[in-house]
Parts: C-alpha cells; structure tokens; sequence
C-alpha cells in the first residue's frame, strides 16, 4: 500500500496519475494547504521540504521497513523502478524520459509556477515579473513542441514518466494565458493524454 500525501496542485496529480496507470493500491491522506497542514511535525517527518506530494511506501522491494519520498520526480522514478512500468528498459529511451522529466522538475514547473503566482495570486501586478515569466512560459511551450513534433511522447514512442509529470502542468495552461492551438504538436499530445482512462480518474480525485 502506498500512503500518498496529496494535495490537487499539478504536482499533486502526477501521482494520482502514475497510481491510477499502474494499479498501484494507495490511500490518499489530504494535506490542506490553506489550513497549514504542510506544516505540521508529521508531515514535515515525511517531506522535510514541507511541500506535497509525499508518500510513504508501506511495502519497498527490499521487504524492509517502510519507506517515505519526497519531490514528484523522485517519486515518480522510484515508483516506476518499484513496478518496472512507464520507464522504457531500453537505455536510450530511458535517458530521454529522465531527460525530459528532469526538464520538468527543473523548468516547466517552476516557470509555470511562477507565472501562475503573479499573474493570479500576487497581492499586487508586477509588470516586470508578469512578462518575464509570461515569455518563460512561451518559451518553454516552443521547447515542448518541437520535441512533440519528433515523437509523439516525450520519452519516445512510449507513455512515460516524463508526460506524466509534464502534463499536469500544461493542464493548467489556460491559468498561464496560453493557447494550445499555438502548440499543435502539445494538443494533440495532450489531447491523447486528457483521454486515457487512468487520468480521468485521477483529475476526479478531490
């Protein structure tokens, strides 16, 4: 059983995402975020970063005590090392999906993220960030694109980790005042994504 410390933010749901492919039994512990949950010593015994996700695996592949991880990126490579799905064992499609999901964790969420806090939340308009991290975003789409255009998932052929931690964040896209028409290769991409059963259910996850 995976305990999963959630909240349904994009990270939140990548997941969501990567339990409901693969089948993996989980609990959902929500974490309130506006309560100050992330705050709280047990949750911060589990994410020392006082961010969502988290989860604590109550069943390693070692058959050892039970293990908890931090970071989506972590997770999402340790799950699917823990299942052997949606890491492609070919080493050069492997490094690919690492790439792009490294990609990510790095940029795509931190941009977008940013570009959501001071286009939505920032108690006061700052042009200059605005338009910094509005361009960012853009950017970043262009990045996205071009490497749709080569294969249809980020990876390669394959579904992988890598969209399943980038997908979330385009799923916010309208939040980043950006249209998918501009990225064809993007929306269809995201639109075969937007239909597989599995995120689906996860997006109807509370």
């Amino acid at each position: 059983m995976i305990y999963l410390y959630y909240a349904p933010t994009p990270n939140g749901h990548k997941i969501t995402l990567f339990l409901e492919e693969t089948g993996l039994p989980y609990s959902i512990h929500r974490i309130d975020i506006g309560a100050g949950d992330q705050f709280k010593p047990e949750f911060l015994a589990i994410s020392p970063n006082n961010k969502i996700p988290a989860i604590v695996d109550q069943q390693p592949a070692d058959g050892s005590k039970p293990i908890a991880i931090f970071e989506s990126g972590a997770i999402l490579l340790y799950l699917a090392e823990k299942t052997g799905k949606l890491l492609s064992k070919d080493m050069r499609e492997r490094i690919q999906s690492l790439q792009w999901l490294f990609w990510q964790v790095g940029g795509f969420g931190p941009m977008l993220g940013q570009n959501h806090h001071f286009n939505l939340f920032a108690p006061e308009k700052v042009p200059y960030a605005i338009n910094r991290y509005q361009e960012e975003t853009k950017r970043l789409y262009k990045v996205l694109n071009t490497q749709l255009e080569k294969t249809p998932f980020l990876g390669g052929q394959e579904y992988s980790i890598a969209d399943i931690a980038t997908y979330p964040w385009a799923h916010s896209h309208e939040y980043q005042n950006i249209v998918l028409d501009d990225y064809p290769a993007v929306k269809k991409w995201f639109d075969i994504i937007s239909q597989r059963p599995a995120t689906q259910i996860a997006y109807s996850k509370a």
